[in-house]
């Protein structure tokens, strides 16, 4: 058994090392209170008994409670005080400086908390170090400067999450929707050197990949751009093709027919779509931006946002190559073709490829093959998205959606002075979203008791305090320079502001969103109905949850004329935290708190048997209540050889739910070569660790894993808590 220590390294339980604090405090106190050796030793293996029965690795916090209590239930309350006071003088010299020992041991890659946080950040290289280094600075500052106490401790604590505080000290927002276009077509600058229109599509990929990394690293989320900004320059490499080979035939005397030179333009083209998109692919898996990951990019593929039907059929040209590449995937160090875990890509399902003899049924029936091999693409649905949110747009990033616009309706017109501003008509490129708190919905049941009036008191108090940590994330942007992200603000990525204008006309009126996250609904029905939120006389309840946390935005909405906006948090690392703190706080419940996670948003827990289109079709009505984002998805075996009903799921993708995806396993073990499932299994610790079926081979830097886990697939492994979950996985179709 392991615990995890102060510093979030780990180390080997001992039990002499209770033994030796107990017998300490014991010697303190006078003779004739004092415990005997066997009684110090009895207390030491309850401890440890205790510790066991967690089936998990305990903190040194929650080992010493356990010692606490069992001192006390021995009668010696003159040695728990003493024991209670030692505790208290090394807690108030451990507080004169909160960052050097989580500093060291990510040094030394032995912070098991934070080592797996991210799963596509690789802790053992320097440039990742740096970032986590400066991020545990930036927490250090954040809970003692610039936060209130309350929510620091509501923090600490897991009632509430106050995402990405490792970047809250730095006037950075989360993640946005790159204006591509306006920055492609209108120029901008990167690093001091300007940019200017690209005249050919190979050279328009090439800057769109260094505008990726330049926005990647100013911002800590995601981004998301659209081929269809590309498009328009495949005419213009098309027109350039044909001039060089009417020049090439002049040259040699040739006068060939019109059918010819078509031909051989449209060959040529072809070869540079296909480089172009392998710029794309390869530059973004290999860019490193400044916090040491690659830039956490989605590719929009949506064949109806084109503006002409030439240009549709270009757009159709690119997606069908970025489909083709990543279906192949990419060489990993021995020369195996993989799974990257960038850049996503999502489809756009229209009434022009989703069936059987539409004129681009061809790109979905490859769509489907790449994902049953890559786990991308993901899915949205146009009927649905434009019967619910009345537009059809991508998200920024995993999940997280903007809301239409309103500042157009309300004549505010184009405060961002982008070059591409149309009035009149929506926009979402340039637009982004301020920031996360996520509310633990299974903490509000488990502290109401199953008292529903206690459980809505309850719920009130956590949300004001959401709103408040919600506000400190937009007070914090108020007044930022545009000059703090040149790339952003001042060079078309969202805007193009003066130098020294200050970004706040960006932060009203719907330009951007600000997001309320929720966790656990599953467990938080669960608990209080004793059912699962899928059972119908459970899921009132559920919706009654939904129903008041849109309710508490639309009011802080109108108060504050920000959008709020509600949000399905995706938890990678946060899952295993707030699950912890549940059970520090009410101890283990079965089916309640027994496990180290706790489910994602609204999602159907993930060892519940259900059917993959029932699963989508019970979701769905969760989904359009996160108008802030949501993503749901089907567990699935290896579908590679049944095409046909991966193609039935997409049908019903389209006709029942926005946003959707198919999750199968993508593993290579370097050792023997094995290209099936790695697993997981617990070793005599009984820590979870992955290994090769074909091999035995446990050591992860030397296999490949691709897992999606919250919105976007991991390669990096994922902390014990994630690790249970995707464990606990069950089949859907």
């Amino acid at each position: 058994m392991k615990i995890i220590k102060r510093n979030g390294a780990e180390e080997v339980f001992n039990i002499d090392k209770i033994i030796m604090a107990v017998t300490k405090a014991n010697g303190a106190v006078e003779e004739k209170v004092r415990m005997t050796p066997l009684q110090i030793t009895r207390i030491s293996e309850a401890v440890q008994i205790a510790c066991e029965e967690m089936g998990r690795s305990p903190s040194v916090e929650e080992i010493q409670d356990l010692v606490e209590k069992a001192i006390m239930a021995h009668g010696a309350f003159e040695v728990a005080k003493e024991y209670i006071t030692y505790r208290y003088t090394r807690s108030l010299l451990r507080q004169s400086n909160t960052t050097d020992d989580r500093i060291l041991s990510l040094i030394e890659c032995n912070n098991e908390e934070v080592k797996q946080e991210n799963a596509n950040k690789n802790p053992t290289i320097n440039a990742v170090q740096r970032d986590y280094m400066a991020g545990e600075v930036s927490k250090d500052i954040t809970s003692r400067i610039l936060l209130p106490r309350e929510i620091v401790e509501a923090h600490e604590a897991g009632i509430i999450h106050f995402h990405d505080s490792d970047y809250y000290a730095q006037h950075m927002h989360n993640c946005d929707l790159v204006n591509l276009e306006d920055m492609l077509q209108n120029g901008t600058v990167i690093s001091g050197t300007l940019i200017e229109k690209p005249h050919s599509f190979s050279t328009a990929c090439n800057i769109a990949t260094q505008i990726i990394a330049q926005v990647a690293s100013n911002q800590y989320g995601g981004q998301s751009i659209s081929l269809t900004h590309l498009a328009p320059f495949v005419q213009i490499s098309r027109e350039k093709i044909r001039r060089t080979v009417e020049k090439e035939m002049e040259t040699f005397g040739i006068t060939p027919n019109e059918e010819a030179i078509t031909k051989v333009v449209e060959e040529r083209l072809r070869e540079e779509v296909r480089r172009g998109v392998q710029t794309i692919q390869y530059q973004v898996v290999t860019l490193m931006t400044t916090n040491g990951q690659a830039p956490f990019i989605t590719v929009f593929m949506y064949l109806n946002e084109a503006r002409s039907e030439q240009e549709k059929q270009d757009l159709a040209m690119i997606i069908e190559e970025t489909l083709r590449q990543r279906y192949e995937g990419v060489k990993n160090e021995s020369g195996v073709w993989i799974t990257p875990a960038f850049p996503k890509l999502i489809y756009v399902l229209e009434e022009d490829n989703v069936k059987e003899g539409t004129p681009y049924f061809y790109l979905t029936k490859l769509a489907a093959q790449c994902t049953a091999k890559r786990m991308v693409p993901d899915y949205i649905s146009e009927k649905k998205m434009l019967e619910l949110k009345g537009d059809v747009y991508v998200c920024m990033g995993c999940r997280s959606f903007l809301t239409p616009d309103r500042f157009t309706d309300a004549g505010i017109g184009n405060i961002a002075n982008a070059g591409n501003y149309e009035p009149g008509k929506h926009k979402y490129y340039g637009r982004f979203n301020q920031g996360v708190v996520t509310l633990n919905l299974p903490d509000i049941a488990l502290s109401s008791g199953r008292d529903v009036r206690k459980f809505w008191e309850i719920f009130d108090e956590r949300m004001e305090l959401c709103h408040q940590a919600l506000l400190c994330r937009h007070e914090r942007l108020k007044g930022t320079l545009s000059d703090a992200a040149p790339i952003l603000w001042q060079y078309g990525a969202l805007a193009r502001l003066e130098k020294g204008e200050p970004i706040d006309k960006l932060l009203y009126n719907g330009y951007s969103t600000i997001s309320l996250g929720y966790a656990g609904l599953y467990e938080c029905v669960k608990y209080m109905t004793g059912k699962s939120h899928t059972d119908p006389e459970a899921t009132p309840f559920a919706l009654q949850i939904m129903d008041a946390l849109n309710a508490g935005c639309a009011k802080w909405k109108k108060e504050h004329n920000i959008d709020f906006s509600l949000y399905g948090t995706p938890l990678e690392s946060t899952t295993y935290k707030f699950a912890k703190c549940l059970q520090n706080r009410f101890g283990i419940i079965p089916g309640i708190t027994d496990k180290n996670y706790i489910t994602n948003s609204y999602h159907v827990h993930v060892s519940e048997p259900i059917d993959a289109f029932t699963k989508l079709g019970f979701e769905a009505q969760f989904q359009h209540l996160s108008p802030g984002g949501a993503i749901s998805y089907v567990e699935v075996p290896n579908m590679q050889q049944n095409i046909d009903a991966v193609l039935e799921v997409m049908q019903f993708i389209y006709d029942n739910i926005i946003y959707a995806e198919l999750n199968t396993k993508s593993d290579y073990c370097q050792v023997c070569g094995y290209d099936g499932e790695i697993e997981i299994r617990e070793d005599d610790d009984g820590k979870l660790i992955w290994v090769c079926p074909q091999c035995g081979n446990t050591d992860q830097n030397k296999m490949n894993v691709a897992r999606r886990t919250c919105g976007y697939i991991g390669t990096q492994f994922w902390n014990q808590g994630r690790t249970q979950e995707i464990k606990d996985r069950v089949l859907h179709l």
